[in-house]
């Protein structure tokens, strides 16, 4: 598919979840977020024994242990017996290049619905970055599995393929209240992961969107 219609499609896509975003705020009180109003905040670490499979990214590759934020929200607020778009966001501790964040939202796991939105009471179900990150080794996606009450296993995979290891990430224990962190995908994004410019594209507009409410909120 040229390049142009992949760049318009982007846009148009990103202009529409822009209007959804600002459409989901009118309905909150001014000072609330427009997107993953409320969430639980917790330490925790990413422990990474190192990939079966080269991908050319050392993150991935290599063996390593990340301290690491994380936050467990749900995408539009809805009440709790409600199902919801289930989030779960990482941030790595910033390093020489500044923070990482990783962001997933509950979908499927097997390869077509792994790029598809399921709405869920909990986030105790499989989550996915859903869109690819540009890879040496081709389009990739992170995705995150519960393995008990504070567990996930992190996994990877190409679109298309199948699931390989990625590393355990376990939370250690609640964050104070009213600390907060601006997960943003596109300004800090993965070690050594790229994101697509149709990706950047069709995210950007939505989170600027995102940013520009939450610093209007703050007066």
């Amino acid at each position: 598919m040229p390049t142009s219609v992949i760049t318009t499609a982007a846009d148009l896509a990103g202009r529409a979840l822009a209007r959804m975003t600002r459409g989901v705020a009118a309905l909150r009180s001014p000072a609330a977020k427009p997107l993953h109003p409320d969430g639980e905040m917790y330490a925790g670490r990413l422990v990474r024994p190192g990939s079966d499979e080269s991908v050319g990214v050392p993150w991935i590759d290599e063996a390593g242990e990340d301290a690491v934020s994380v936050r467990l929200s749900r995408a539009i607020g809805l009440p709790g017996p409600l199902p919801d778009v289930q989030g779960l966001a990482l941030r790595l501790r910033p390093g020489p290049a500044g923070p990482s964040d990783l962001l997933l939202a509950s979908t499927g796991w097997d390869p077509v619905t792994r790029h598809l939105l399921v709405p869920a009471w909990n986030t105790r179900r499989p989550l996915t970055s859903l869109l690819p990150y540009r890879s040496p080794a081709g389009p990739l996606l992170v995705g995150a599995r519960p393995v008990d009450v504070r567990g996930y296993e992190l996994c990877w995979a190409l679109v298309g393929r199948e699931w390989h290891h990625l590393g355990d990430l376990t939370l250690d224990g609640a964050l104070p209240a009213g600390e907060e962190i601006s997960f943003d995908p596109v300004l800090n994004p993965l070690p050594g992961l790229e994101q697509y410019p149709w990706v950047e594209r069709l995210r950007e507009q939505s989170y600027a969107t995102a940013r520009r409410l939450r610093r209007a909120s703050r007066g």
